[in-house]
């Protein structure tokens, strides 16, 4: 892929999630389409393993702009005094979690493109007064984050928007201590898109054109010299909820019309994948 490629991918997918910052309660990639209390009670966020107390410990605004596939944090094996990176963190809702497990000997970086997200997670970090996170304005194929920092990597539906995943692997590997373990939460594919969806804008900001197969999602992983890549958990989208990553007003309400005649090809073909691994310790 050509950077002049790349950074088309990038400047759309940082455009459509401006909007959907901009507009609450509009999203793409399992975003609520109303109230926080709607988003609670909806389907992909509650889907996607937030405890009814996680999310009513949180800021309503970080709730209401969540546009994840999953909840990276359940069962990761973060504890007291851990580093964590958070990959796309958004409106800051894995970081404001992930602060609470970590606590004041720890501490999150939160890592988002988008300066409007910045802005917003920000703000929700100090009505939530969590002091052991900070928020970096930069890409996840060129993280502004030192070598070996981070006893866990997390990150919650956005290596999928990523034009150049193998770089972002490779910052991922990068960022890790040894022995740092990686939790990710995903869309990924269980076949081949038909070609009018791969090429499709709405698709990829919609969390699926960019999306890979499984199987090569995970081989990348190992390339960049994780190991024990494994999937944990999957939560397979139907129909109804395939169309639920349409929802929203940040680009991807054209999605749904676009995808309406692959929906017989596609039914249980894109789900959301809970995948771990870990950075050898030498």
């Amino acid at each position: 892929m050509s950077n002049q490629d790349s950074n088309s991918i990038k400047s759309a997918v940082k455009d459509a999630y401006t909007k959907a910052i901009e507009k609450p309660g509009s999203g793409c990639c399992g975003g609520g389409n109303g109230s926080p209390t709607d988003t609670m009670k909806g389907s992909l966020v509650k889907l996607a393993g937030y405890s009814s107390s996680e999310l009513q410990s949180l800021p309503a605004d970080a709730v209401e702009n969540a546009f994840g596939c999953g909840n990276p944090l359940a069962f990761s094996g973060v504890k007291e005094g851990d580093v964590v990176v958070d990959i796309g963190s958004g409106a800051g809702i894995d970081c404001l979690i992930a602060s609470k497990i970590v606590g004041d000997n720890g501490k999150v970086i939160g890592l988002d493109m988008t300066p409007k997200m910045i802005e917003k997670a920000t703000e929700n970090i100090r009505r939530a007064g969590a002091n052991n996170v900070e928020f970096r304005l930069g890409d996840a194929d060129d993280m502004p984050i030192a070598n070996g920092i981070a006893d866990w990597v997390i990150s919650n539906c956005v290596i999928n928007l990523a034009p150049d995943k193998d770089k972002v692997f490779a910052e991922i590997f990068r960022v890790l201590k040894p022995g740092g373990r990686v939790s990710i939460s995903d869309v990924v594919l269980g076949t081949t898109l038909p070609e009018q969806v791969r090429t499709s804008i709405s698709a990829l900001v919609g969390c699926v054109a960019g999306a890979l197969e499984e199987t090569d999602y995970l081989q990348k992983m190992r390339e960049a010299g994780l190991q024990e890549v494994k999937v944990t958990d999957r939560i397979v989208y139907d129909r109804s909820q395939i169309k639920g990553l349409t929802e929203g007003e940040c680009g991807c309400c054209d999605l749904e019309k676009e995808l309406e005649p692959f929906l017989p090809q596609i039914d249980e073909q894109i789900w959301s994948a809970k995948i771990s691994a870990k950075k050898p310790q030498i």
